[in-house]
């Protein structure tokens, strides 16, 4: 479906009426595309025929409720970045949102002010990592820029898109140790609560897909500080 020259097209899946159309309005007048449905499987059926740059998915839906339809759209292989928007506050509840797909959450009630800037960090996460190589290597892990591909050895190493900008931007500064507020805000583009366990359970998803088999670690803690990828 063609977009507006200028304009960021984006689905909303909210059930609340009054909340899906106040969003509606308030995205639409931000300049975003916005095509609103009601649940996760009216979500699933218009991603048959668009191609929207950024999801918004309300957690708690009937029919198929927003884990699950983020589910299925990862199992499709789309990576389209998802926001999940939901009214559980509880640590878990948001761990499940991640382990469904999405690449962030927001918990209600929020400030429309905070969902724009979380939308906008979604939308440029595509051109977080930048380098003059189209290749990155640690040891013998190769991360493919171009081909959005990641290998160790002949392993090919499925990643979704957030845990692929997270290690690339690892592999981008081997050896050098990034502090969790500077992830933060080159992944995700803002400051996190200075509790948010995020970016621990992504560092685990890339250690468990990247260590499989008894791989050596290539990611490694250094407590206090932060982060770094090297041998």
């Amino acid at each position: 479906m063609a977009i507006p020259a200028g304009q960021t097209s984006l689905l909303l899946a909210e059930d609340d009426q009054s909340v899906r159309e106040a969003l509606e309005r308030a995205l639409k007048f931000e300049g975003y595309d916005v095509h609103a449905v009601s649940d996760g499987a009216q979500a699933l059926e218009a991603l048959m025929t668009i191609e929207p740059e950024v999801i918004v998915l309300d957690v708690m839906m009937p029919s198929v409720d927003g884990l699950t339809a983020c589910r299925r759209i990862r199992e499709k292989g789309i990576r389209t970045p998802v926001l999940m928007l939901t009214a559980r506050v509880d640590v878990a509840d948001r761990v499940a949102g991640l382990d469904a797909g999405a690449d962030d959450y927001l918990v209600k009630p929020f400030d429309l002010e905070e969902l724009l800037a979380r939308l906008r960090a979604l939308v440029r996460r595509g051109t977080v990592v930048e380098s003059e190589t189209e290749t990155l290597e640690v040891e013998d892990m190769v991360l493919d820029l171009a081909r959005r591909e990641v290998r160790r050895g002949d392993l090919v190493i499925d990643l979704t898109k957030t845990e692929f900008e997270l290690l690339a931007l690892l592999m981008h500064n081997s050896g050098i140790v990034l502090t969790r507020e500077v992830i933060y805000e080159r992944i995700w583009g803002y400051d996190f609560e200075t509790n948010s366990k995020s970016l621990d359970v992504y560092i685990g998803y890339l250690r468990r897909k990247t260590e499989v088999d008894g791989l050596p670690r290539l990611i490694h803690t250094v407590r206090g500080v932060g982060y770094t990828a090297r041998a």
